[in-house]
């Protein structure tokens, strides 16, 4: 039976949030197995995918202010903070470790089925039939990718499928990475091009109970996974607190940031 070890941490800035991300892949590795993070943040940050050049990030008027933080994944940018964001790792030698979309489907079908059973019709977005934009949108929820959960409204609601949850991976030396943003509700920091809706703006029958959706879709990912999720009562930073530390700074450094 596969055991998804899950910590729900509180929140953190952005390096530390990144830190730990990064710590994660080493805890799947030394565990044999899946685990997963559920955190949030200390303050409204913009955490940008591994392309986008800085440049383009400080002349976005709906993030003037906002922090900064460099993920090193691809895709858009994500405003955080109004968001539960996740981190996942499994060893490379895993059954999903070399099968990037089925490593999407667990998360994302698991979220599908959950908020079905509270009444939410939502699906997965289909492959694209053609190529790529040549400029793909800057916030990564403006964008629309194979995989990504899309939501109706309730009655009375915005027309169209807003996107409530992207992911996005990395593959490290001995685990694969990946992390995504579920969308709570509509940005807090930014202007209005950054406040894309949330579920709870969607369906604020969902606001009653966010910790239980969430906990019912962990709890989804690890049955679709064939075994059960083991949730942890302590943050997954505790004992961790120098190493990350360290990656911390990396993260932090005008050099990471400005890679690009």
């Amino acid at each position: 039976m596969t055991t998804l070890d899950v910590w729900w941490d509180g929140p953190a800035d952005g390096p530390t949030n990144m830190a730990a991300d990064e710590c994660l892949g080493d805890e799947a590795v030394a565990r044999g197995g899946p685990v997963v993070r559920l955190y949030g943040w200390t303050a409204p940050t913009v955490r940008l995918g591994g392309f986008p050049p800085l440049a383009e990030a400080r002349a976005e008027p709906a993030i003037a202010g906002v922090a900064l933080v460099r993920r090193p994944s691809g895709g858009g940018a994500i405003v955080h903070g109004s968001d539960l964001t996740y981190a996942a790792a499994v060893p490379r030698d895993h059954p999903l470790g070399g099968r990037p979309q089925a490593l999407y489907a667990a998360f994302h079908a698991a979220l599908v089925d959950v908020l079905t059973e509270h009444g939410v019709r939502g699906r997965r977005w289909p492959a694209a039939a053609g190529p790529a934009p040549a400029a793909p949108a800057f916030f990564c929820f403006d964008r629309r990718a194979e995989g990504d959960v899309v939501v109706e409204a309730a009655a009375g609601g915005p027309a169209g499928e807003p996107k409530i949850l992207g992911s996005a991976q990395r593959r490290l030396a001995a685990a694969v990475g990946q992390h995504g943003s579920l969308r709570w509700r509509a940005a807090s920091g930014g202007g209005a091009a950054a406040r894309h809706p949330g579920l709870c703006d969607l369906h604020p029958a969902l606001a009653r109970a966010p910790r239980d959706v969430a906990a019912a879709w962990l709890d989804r990912v690890a049955t679709g996974l064939g075994g059960r999720a083991a949730w942890h009562s302590g943050s997954f930073a505790a004992g961790r607190e120098a190493d990350l530390g360290t990656r911390a700074a990396a993260y932090a450094s005008d050099r990471w940031l400005a890679r690009r």
